[in-house]
């Protein structure tokens, strides 16, 4: 019997336990005589047992389908296996059930809040169904890396891809910076596509299903020489023969077992939600209770609304201002993408499940309370004033042609849609500490791109509002913009130097100096982070050393510490303060600052061969300045992608914010909200939306939503 088998009998065996717990009431009064946790009306509580007595460091679930979205919340318990469940909305029936480590999940029971619910966990039966519970990690890191030797052109692997690249592609770039690789739904293969020779055959077929086929063809087979084929099928052909995990991970412990989790249901079941956004990041108590606002980039023009108090979910559907816009799907405009599918999907067959313009990518709040997104306004070729010959001053010094995404903003107050028409792209916006409230972007190529929304209040004039400016490095050294040679060009002494590549990923405005740092060259060039210092126009380049291979998401400190999701399965770092090198002058042009650099290792194991590096493949890190969250000031938040959830640095410990229910939790971005800096840890948390791109992918299977959570600390494990 091979592991689907397994499971799948597993599974059926679990269902007829579920269907019989949710007629058992093992509940009594919260008043009642020897209750074993204290609890409020609004609380359900407990203790959980097994075999050998409680289970410490399970999590607690209890869900209702009687809101206007399904909800969900999740606990876990202390080292007595007690629980409660606080503040759960009330007059709804939820089903509480236990999941963990070493375990299947208990039969669901039936509860209101005001009960007290023991429950009693049930061991797995074998190493397959405990297995089946593990974070996508455990299973992908089962994938094998090709050995240094295949590398440098003496295999079918292309010379110019080196074992680094390689590993980059198969940590947080590629495939699996749109999929948790490793959960079920991606360590089988569908019954749907047929009987195959093997699994590289499979995985042939797999890839170019849907929108994205053409995209994943070309990445694997184009760029990388079809090789991973061969890796990907051994992996699940392995797992299809019963191979397990080598690594298993340890139950919640310590802090970790604080959180509480709530979980919503939101946008559909076709549609992804790459971000969403509930406060502003300077002022965390803008919006406070207010909805959460989702982007859901080129699935869909509906965007996603939560009311967290209401329980609702909404839609917006954002316009554009040129009725005559194109789709934001496929070269030029969204090369990830296609109008429609080349190969018919396992789920959706030939179907076209994404359909927009707006491109939404993500919002960020302003002080006033407004959202301003990365989102299309128009088609991709620029208007006469980006272009050469076009008085604007910015574009006098650098024209643009085009620009595959502008900038938006909607007034949640009177539900009014603003266009501001960049001449630069746009991917990530951020607000910088100046009296202007600039909003800076990423996605802007080879420029940084800025929107002065001081001016753009008092005038509406998108025109007058917006600069950009190139990325020169001052090699010269005279600490101004000169002359300057274009990227891959040979220096010279007397002229700055242009540089390029994929340009700008993250963007992160210096709390204090005025500066905004970028992580660049994320898919193409030498990856590090770049400095644009907006008075003098100049810039400053650090590559990530070699150890790091790459970043991806970073965000900045208060002090000005730069913090990455790094490739080689770290949190990176860089202090610029710590370099002893000048800063500008010929030889500053990359690798003049190693000493700025340190490495965080993150979570979980690594592949065979690579066992001291985590292959956890960060998308994204943040910091919570405020302490919203509830772990402190500074603390840097990365998202967990093959982990299920997030971690934070704490005192120089790894925290894991893991998200159990539904498996696959997957996020893009993440930030933070005080709602009532008077009401302790109810009052703040981080807000979060799973970001696969396949939703039905994760537990749940096809009819699965994307999810919304709301994580907080509490001060122990039992508090209300």
């Amino acid at each position: 019997m091979n592991l689907g088998q397994v499971q799948h009998k597993f599974a059926l065996a679990a269902a007829g336990l579920a269907a019989v717990g949710l007629f058992t009431l093992a509940t009594t009064p919260a008043n009642a005589q020897g209750a074993a946790v204290a609890i409020d009306n609004d609380d359900i509580g407990g203790v959980v047992r097994g075999p050998a007595g409680p289970e410490a460091g399970v999590w607690v679930i209890a869900e209702t389908t009687e809101l206007p979205t399904k909800f969900a919340k999740i606990v876990v318990t202390d080292d007595q296996g007690r629980y409660v469940i606080p503040d759960l909305p009330p007059n709804v029936e939820y089903q509480v059930w236990v999941r963990g480590y070493g375990l299947v999940d208990s039969p669901k029971l039936r509860a209101k809040p005001g009960q007290q619910v023991n429950l009693t966990a049930v061991p797995a039966p074998n190493e397959a169904a405990a297995a089946h519970y593990y974070s996508a990690i455990y299973w992908f890191t089962m994938m094998k890396i090709p050995p240094a030797k295949d590398f440098g052109g003496t295999t079918d692997i292309p010379k110019e891809i080196t074992q680094d690249i390689w590993r980059q592609r198969m940590n947080n770039v590629d495939c699996i910076g749109c999929h948790q690789l490793g959960q079920q739904a991606t360590r089988t293969i569908p019954t749907a596509f047929g009987e195959f020779k093997s699994g590289e055959e499979a995985w042939m077929r797999r890839i170019s299903s849907g929108q994205t086929g053409e995209w994943m063809v070309n990445r694997i087979a184009g760029q990388l020489g079809g090789v991973p084929f061969k890796y990907f099928g051994d992996w699940t052909d392995r797992v299809a023969k019963g191979e397990l995990p080598r690594n298993k991970p340890q139950r919640p412990a310590g802090i970790e077992r604080n959180v509480v989790i709530s979980s919503w249901e939101w946008a559909t079941e076709k549609h992804f939600v790459h971000d969403l956004i509930s406060s502003d990041r300077r002022n965390p108590t803008v919006n406070a209770y207010g909805p959460l606002f989702g982007s859901n980039e080129y699935s869909s023009d509906d965007m996603p609304i939560l009311d967290p108090k209401t329980h609702k979910v909404s839609f917006f559907k954002m316009p554009v201002a040129d009725p005559d816009a194109p789709e934001s799907l496929g070269p030029p405009l969204h090369p990830n993408a296609t109008v429609k599918p080349i190969g018919a999907s396992a789920y959706w067959g030939d179907e076209k499940i994404w359909s927009q313009r707006s491109n939404n990518h993500n919002g960020m709040f302003d002080k006033k309370g407004r959202v301003w997104f990365a989102a299309a306004v128009r088609g991709i070729e620029n208007p006469a004033f980006c272009r050469k010959d076009s008085v604007h001053p910015s574009a006098k010094a650098f024209p643009l042609e085009r620009s595959g995404r502008q900038v938006t903003m909607l007034d949640p107050k009177t539900m009014k849609y603003s266009f501001i028409d960049t001449c630069f792209g746009t991917h990530h916006p951020q607000f910088g500490y100046d009296a202007d409230d600039t909003l800076w972007l990423s996605g802007s190529g080879p420029v940084a791109g800025w929107v002065n929304t001081r001016v753009w209040d008092e005038t509406g004039d998108a025109v007058k509002a917006q600069g950009w400016a190139p990325f020169v490095l001052d090699t010269n050294g005279n600490g101004k913009v000169d002359e300057y040679t274009d990227p891959g060009a040979p220096a010279q002494p007397d002229k700055d130097m242009r540089i390029a590549g994929s340009g700008p990923y993250a963007v992160m405005p210096h709390p204090t100096d005025g500066s905004v740092w970028y992580t660049v060259n994320v898919f193409a060039g030498t990856p590090g982070f770049m400095r644009f210092d907006p008075k003098t126009r100049l810039s400053e380049f650090y590559a990530i050393p070699k150890e790091g291979i790459g970043v991806r998401g970073g965000d900045i400190d208060k002090n000005g510490v730069l913090w990455g999701s790094g490739s080689n399965g770290s949190l990176i770092s860089f202090d610029r303060s710590k370099c002893k090198n000048p800063l500008n002058g010929p030889n500053a042009t990359g690798n003049h600052c190693p000493e700025g650099f340190a490495y965080y290792k993150y979570p979980g194991p690594g592949f065979e061969g690579f066992e001291n590096a985590s292959a956890e493949a960060s998308y994204y890190t943040w910091v919570d300045h405020h302490n919203t969250v509830g772990l402190g000031e500074n603390i840097p938040i990365s998202t967990a992608n093959l982990n299920d959830g997030f971690v934070a640095f704490k005192d120089g410990q790894m925290v894991m914010l893991r998200i159990p229910y539904p498996l696959g939790f997957f996020a893009k971005g993440l930030d933070g909200r005080i709602d009532d800096p008077n009401a302790g840890w109810k009052g703040r948390g981080l807000w979060s939306s799973s970001g696969d791109r396949t939703p039905w992918m994760m537990e749940g299977g096809k009819g699965s939503k994307p999810r919304a959570v709301h994580i907080q600390i509490r001060p122990d494990p039992l508090a209300k």
